[in-house]
């Protein structure tokens, strides 16, 4: 083994002696011990840009002089990964977390109280399933499922772990956004009627999957079979690996990683449930080039919701322009052109009253941040901001799209029998 390797291994063997070899806590067991003097241990799932700069350096660090935690795992199948997220970790804590490739290995260690996942797409459900029942507090990224099956069994994992005091926050953030929260409200006061049409068009020159080809991914360096995970096994793919977005295996595209986000949002405001049905047609239009990329770059989706509203949510990658986040009312529109400051007028309300003058903006309501809810909400025990629950929420939604997309038919969703369909 090589010096450095082994000084490695070393450092982790003796961190993992420190925290103790006991038996895990159970879920109830973990709530109660988690109080305000106690520290949190937390792992990470997935070190690539995500977990290392969102969850870590951007997400929980940030609050380590307000809460009282230490990062002591990472797992992720590439070693430079490891390297890169190790290094912010010991810049914090003055010394390196335990390090695994699998997240099998990462769950069975003694002295975790919460993990944060943030692997590639394909891999959600099943961290999430396993974190839920290992009893762990979760953090988990959107989109929650690629398959609706897998959705199912990895919400009732969820499910059952919360019942027994874990603590699940999903990353849809924007529900943390003080702009949010006001737009929030100025829906709930009735100031904008009757909302009959939500849209995005979220636009860009190039998709985003192009950013992360060329980062020197070696086959070497890469358990290719624990990136796979339930894949079909194939030839180690450098590009496959750097820029999984691109891929629709790995990935399903925009609506998935972008849209979610939309969705949630308008979940949040709308104080609105799961779709009826779902439409959306898309396909690769600008970006055929020699990468050979599946994921669509140009798609749209739109939703018809219960309560009686059409939502829409579009990109495409081939041009930048048409940007927009609106809700129509019969009394005024919200705009959310930027998530941070929201605005809203009497601008096409058939029914306007008056009661709007000129171009308002939202006022935001103060809310902690989503990392530092998460934290806090694993001391009092509260519901955090995006439950399990909202996640399963757009989740749906996002898989009554892709599954459209994927047939080339209207989906629709039984909330009783808990299945989509195509129609």
């Amino acid at each position: 083994m090589p010096r450095r390797d082994f000084l490695k291994t070393s450092a982790g063997l003796a961190l993992g002696a420190a925290l103790g070899t006991a038996r895990p806590l159970t879920a109830g067991e973990r709530k109660r011990s988690i109080g305000a003097n106690d520290r949190i241990r937390i792992a990470q799932i997935g070190c690539g840009s995500r977990g290392r700069g969102a969850h870590l350096e951007n997400g929980i660090l940030p609050h380590l002089a307000a809460t009282n935690f230490e990062v002591v795992a990472i797992a992720d199948p590439w070693r430079k990964a490891h390297e890169d997220t190790n290094a912010s970790i010991k810049k914090a804590f003055g010394r390196e977390a335990k390090a695994f490739v699998s997240y099998r290995d990462l769950l069975a260690m003694d002295g975790i109280d919460a993990v944060m996942i943030a692997s590639p797409d394909h891999q959600h459900t099943t961290h999430l399933e396993a974190a839920a029942k290992a009893g762990k507090h979760i953090y988990v990224e959107k989109p929650l499922a690629t398959e609706f099956d897998k959705l199912l069994r990895a919400y009732d994992a969820a499910k059952a772990a919360q019942a027994a005091g874990s603590i699940i926050q999903v990353g849809t953030q924007l529900r943390s956004f003080p702009g949010i929260v006001g737009a929030r409200e100025v829906m709930k006061s009735g100031v904008l009627g009757k909302v009959s049409r939500i849209e995005e068009g979220r636009n860009g020159e190039k998709p985003y999957w192009y950013q992360y080809l060329d980062r020197g991914v070696k086959e070497a360096d890469v358990d290719w079979k624990e990136f796979l995970g339930d894949r079909k096994m194939r030839p180690f793919d450098a590009e496959q690996y750097a820029a999984w977005y691109g891929h629709y295996d790995f990935c399903q595209g925009p609506v998935p990683q972008w849209g979610a986000h939309f969705l949630d949002t308008a979940h949040f405001i709308m104080d609105c449930g799961i779709p009826t049905s779902c439409v959306c047609i898309g396909g690769t239009f600008t970006w055929n080039d020699e990468h050979k990329f599946t994921t669509p770059d140009c798609v749209q989706a739109t939703w018809i919701y219960p309560e009686g509203f059409m939502l829409t949510s579009s990109n495409n990658f081939g041009n930048s322009s048409g940007n927009v986040r609106k809700f129509f009312g019969t009394k005024g529109t919200l705009a959310i052109d930027n998530w941070n400051a929201p605005t809203y007028s009497a601008e096409g309300g058939p029914k306007r009253d008056g009661k709007i003058r000129g171009k308002q903006d939202v006022t935001p309501i103060a809310r902690p941040d989503h990392f530092l809810n998460w934290l806090q909400c694993m001391r009092t025990g509260e519901t955090p901001h995006a439950s399990i629950d909202a996640g399963y929420q757009h989740a749906v939604a996002v898989l009554m799209a892709v599954i459209s997309y994927d047939t080339g038919r209207k989906t629709v969703y039984d909330p009783k029998k808990r299945a989509i369909r195509t129609v």
